[in-house]
């Protein structure tokens, strides 16, 4: 990638009718409708924007597998038959320096619930007893069970904020309050726009040194952020209608952001080659969006077709978060193929203005003296050895992925600063990690009959050396069902836990109810979550399938080549299973101390992987896109093919390492974020893009394309090539 002063341009002058297809045509039209676009684009940010902030948000931190599953049903059987339990629960924990049983504590606490229970939609308070054993064997934690009437996102925001407010307004040396439980992380909003803003100062500084120019730098950011920003009012609007995560914002810009500025990137790193060569300006946008404007259209249909692989699995909240990155790559798309080009159009011949550093010559993309022309040949001197090295350190990256575990995180993860966390931590010190998560085991009987059966059962739960404790049976007024609830020994998150689900619905329940006329069903936010973590499990075939295939087919289609998609696929599988064991030796084994994960290490939640699989595909298909197309350009202009792939990298080879450079500043960025989703899902992309534009495609692909010659080019006959993007 080059920079010339417009100054020094040679005369330009339009010679011929625009011949760029339908992107040239609307990059010409956006270039001559410059205003009228800009205009139309505000617009669209300022309705977005208003709109959102008028309907506001109602994002959903469901995370359930729907109706199907057995923890569902055991909700919806106990909202049935014990309505005055069906809201949800908070615990309001306290830290004494005196005993909890002292007459001083005791007042306190009762001038804390007091007030509490009279609050909107609390609908009972459990204050802590020797009797109801939530006091700690210790006698300086305890904890009380608020209420609330309704459950998930039915409970107002706002009232859960009163709570949580009123709770710990009677915090003092000596008598700490924290709240945890669903309601209160559900009000639990992450700090936004830290991670944002580092990462567009990134971007900045790269396209800086990449440009020259500080209008050339503003041009993508100004691109990116107009679009994101979009999305944004819009998410608000779905959260009504769908149900939306409330990382899914986030999730949108670290997408959005990221191919925004990439596609950017591209499309000025052509128009200013255009401009170099002579062209004017109308004609240098043309050209651009008819080469680079083509492949940003396909790379941006590809990340999109990749996320909607994700519908296969089924779960609300994933149509959420997917919606969300769809709409974000879309709306960068969009703006990068008529906003930019207008954008072009009030930069013209200026572009290059405002320069910052040394005056450097420019040299041509392509050049024989450059770096890139020379490295391709290194490759290509010993495709073997080069080959076979970036599959060995893949495979070696990828290794921890052999230990990965899937399962829903808990509010252990969450930051420190959290109240959710800190109640977390209370708990599990004064009770056991078991009563952050209790399984409630919820039962049909066919009367006073079934009495012993429960007795019977609550004795074997209790024999379990996973169980820390069972309850005292609560039956309804009918005594037509009955309900335990099972505290573990182990941490809602831990494998135990979910081992131990499995083996009290596979072996315990059906052995103490078999010939009884007694049903019973394991349920809890627990179980829940382990639930959901099986769903997403077994459709994990079926998304990594679709997506692998899909990608193959548009590359086929695109590049009129079997072989080339097909080493792609398999060169991006092993760069994603790279980023999946440093995401392991990271987050699950905790390689880089306890600063990344938020003091603790933890599984993997399992739906992260396969978001990962389907960005990191579509992210892929970005960079191979531009570099085989401009390969494919070289090679229908007659040269060999060694030169080929020579020539393509060498004009490719630097705008590709900035996009990327960009994209690692900016996925890298969310790793300082508050949510530890958003840390997994950062460091992965990061680390996969990073594998991806330098092992992958500037080793891996001209030695696989120098050992296979020709062959890299078959494909059947009955089909003839117009041309691919470029």
């Amino acid at each position: 990638m080059s920079t010339t002063s417009a100054a020094r341009a040679p005369a330009r002058r339009r010679s011929v009718p625009p011949t760029g297809g339908p992107l040239g045509r609307l990059g010409s039209w956006s270039y001559r409708h410059r205003r009228l676009v800009a205009v139309a684009w505000l617009l669209v940010l300022a309705a977005a924007s208003l709109a959102g902030r008028l309907a506001g948000s109602q994002f959903k931190n469901d995370l359930s597998g729907g109706t199907s599953t057995q923890s569902q049903q055991a909700a919806a059987f106990l909202r049935q038959r014990f309505p005055g339990q069906a809201g949800d629960v908070t615990q309001v924990v306290f830290a004494t320096r005196a005993p909890v049983t002292s007459a001083a504590v005791r007042q306190r606490i009762a001038a804390v619930l007091t007030p509490i229970a009279r609050l909107p939609h609390v609908a009972a308070v459990h204050g802590p007893t020797a009797a109801t054993g939530l006091i700690s064997p210790d006698g300086h934690i305890a904890y009380a069970l608020v209420r609330f009437d309704a459950s998930g996102d039915a409970i107002p925001g706002p009232a859960v904020q009163r709570v949580i407010t009123t709770a710990q307004l009677a915090a003092r040396p000596g008598f700490a309050v924290q709240l945890g439980g669903a309601p209160v992380q559900s009000v639990e909003k992450p700090q936004f726009g830290k991670s944002e803003a580092l990462g567009i100062l990134a971007a900045v500084v790269i396209l800086l040194l990449a440009f020259g120019s500080v209008i050339a730098m503003a041009l993508p950011i100004v691109t990116a952020i107009v679009a994101v920003a979009s999305s944004f009012g819009i998410l608000d609007l779905l959260s009504h209608q769908l149900t939306v995560p409330s990382f899914a914002p986030e999730l949108a810009a670290l997408v959005g952001l990221g191919v925004g500025i990439d596609y950017a990137l591209f499309v000025v790193t052509r128009y200013r080659q255009g401009l170099r060569a002579g062209s004017a300006p109308a004609d240098a946008v043309e050209a651009a969006m008819a080469t680079s404007g083509r492949a940003v259209v396909f790379a941006g249909s590809t990340v999109t077709a990749s996320l909607l692989g994700l519908f296969l699995l089924g779960l609300p909240f994933i149509y959420g978060a997917a919606l969300g990155a769809i709409i974000a790559v879309l709306l960068v798309m969009a703006a990068s193929v008529s906003l930019l080009p207008a954008m072009l159009g009030f930069a013209g011949t200026a572009i290059d203005r405002l320069r910052v550093g040394r005056r450097r010559r420019d040299q041509i993309p392509g050049d024989k003296q450059g770096f890139w022309w020379a490295w391709s040949h290194q490759v290509q001197r010993r495709p073997w050895l080069a080959a076979g090295a970036t599959v060995a350190v893949l495979v070696l990256l990828a290794m921890p992925f052999l230990s990965l575990r899937l399962a829903f995180t808990d509010a252990g993860t969450n930051p420190a600063s959290y109240t959710s966390r800190q109640a977390y931590d209370l708990l599990a010190k004064g009770f056991g990690p078991g009563a952050n998560g209790p399984l409630v085991v919820a039962m049909r009987l066919p009367g006073a009959g079934g009495e012993p059966v429960v007795t019977a059962l609550r004795a074997d739960l209790g024999g379990l050396g996973d169980v820390a404790s069972v309850s005292p049976p609560a039956y309804s007024a009918a005594r037509t069902a009955a309900v335990l609830t099972v505290i573990p020994r182990s941490s809602p998150q831990d494998a135990r836990t979910s081992a131990l689900v499995q083996r009290i619905r596979a072996q315990v329940v059906p052995r103490a109810t078999a010939h009884t006329g007694v049903s019973a069903l394991v349920g809890g936010q627990t179980a829940a979550s382990i639930d959901t973590a099986g769903l997403i499990s077994a459709r994990l075939a079926v998304v990594v399938v679709f997506v692998i295939a899909l990608s193959v087919l548009l590359l086929a289609a695109a590049f009129r080549s079997v072989v080339i998609p097909v080493v792609s696929a398999v060169a991006t599988l092993l760069s994603t299973g790279a980023a999946y064991g440093v995401i392991v030796a990271v987050f699950q084994w905790g390689w880089l101390g306890t600063g990344i994960d938020n003091g603790t290490i933890a599984p993997v939640d399992p739906w992260i992987p396969l978001m990962l699989f389907a960005l990191l595909f579509g992210f892929s298909m970005d960079y191979q896109v531009f570099l085989v197309s401009r390969i494919r350009e070289e090679r229908l202009a007659g040269v060999t093919d060694s030169d080929a792939v020579a020539r393509g990298l060498a004009k490719t080879g630097r705008v590709i390492t900035s996009a990327a450079a960009i994209m690692v500043c900016v996925f890298a960025a969310f790793v300082l974020g508050d949510l530890r989703v958003l840390r997994v899902i950062g460091l992965g992309m990061a680390v996969a893009v990073l594998l991806d534009a330098t092992l992958v495609r500037m080793v891996a692909t001209p030695a696989v394309l120098q050992l296979l010659g020709r062959a890299s080019w078959w494909f059947p006959r009955f089909s003839r090539s117009r041309g691919a993007p470029g």
